[in-house]
């Protein structure tokens, strides 16, 4: 029986030496998303904007949510919030994806010779194909209400490197889980609906209290959103121990989850 390495450089090797596969895939994934539709691509615009609106609706008119600026702008409050969903849409869609990866292609388990470990990466880079739109709407609207945006925006790839690193090991951990076990999508779409309400998305980190604070920042997405924010919006350079320590534990989960998919990839065609 063939054996899969679960060496972190073969986990580096793959994503090198099938970068070329990886990019057509990604291609057609996210056109194939949009074949047939009438306004085609532009959903990616649009699908942002129409869930921005309604939460910036719900929490800061009807609950009316404020963040610690000492402002009452909808428009500020709008941008803030976007800013945080655009980076947990990133962690929330691949994870909810993540347990039909190898069930949705189910015929190249069948190939001896398909790298099936790169599934996971199409899936991050269609996905970061449409937050990269999302920021782009995010800075138009800056731009349009405030003016030129902070020259920290240029920091923002480099502040969710632990968060996609740490989304690679979640997705492939699913990815294998969800051949074994179908219940698994079920109980993702809960457990991430449940993160985006316990993630400092919608409120302030400030805004929680003081006794239930260490807990929630437990919360593996909450250093990469508050970090996102800062530099977006805000223009504050965040803290390199916690963007350090988040790349070297994300690094670790990426690596656990590689070598997962890895050690029970050899029973996919038994149970498919």
């Amino acid at each position: 029986m063939q054996q899969f390495s679960i060496s972190p450089k073969e986990l580096v090797a793959s994503l090198v030496h099938n970068r070329g596969l990886i990019l057509t895939m990604t291609k057609r994934e996210v056109i194939g998303r949009y074949r047939g539709s009438v306004m085609g691509i532009l959903w990616s615009f649009f699908n942002p904007l129409f869930m921005l609106a309604v939460y910036t609706f719900v929490f800061s008119i009807i609950f009316r949510a404020r963040w610690d600026t000492g402002s009452d702008s909808k428009t500020e409050f709008a941008l803030i919030l976007f800013a945080g969903l655009i980076v947990f849409n990133v962690f929330a869609e691949c994870a909810n994806r993540g347990p039909n990866t190898i069930l949705a292609n189910v015929n190249y388990v069948k190939k001896v010779v398909f790298p099936l470990e790169i599934l996971p990466w199409v899936t991050l880079g269609s996905v970061l194909f449409h937050a990269a739109i999302s920021t782009l709407v995010w800075l138009i609207g800056y731009l349009v209400f405030f003016g030129i945006p902070h020259s920290t925006v240029l920091l923002f790839p480099i502040a969710i490197i632990p968060l996609l690193l740490f989304t690679m090991g979640v997705s492939w951990a699913l990815a294998s889980l969800g051949v074994y076990l179908r219940d698994v999508s079920q109980v993702v779409v809960i457990v991430t609906t449940v993160l985006m309400f316990l993630s400092p998305i919608f409120y302030p980190i400030t805004a929680i209290p003081a006794r239930i604070r260490p807990i929630l920042l437990l919360n593996p997405l909450a250093p990469s959103i508050a970090q996102a924010r800062d530099l977006l919006f805000f223009g504050r350079m965040p803290s390199l121990l916690i963007w350090f320590v988040s790349l070297v534990v994300a690094s670790i989960i990426a690596w656990l989850g590689f070598a997962w998919f890895q050690k029970t990839r050899k029973g996919f065609a038994d149970v498919l």
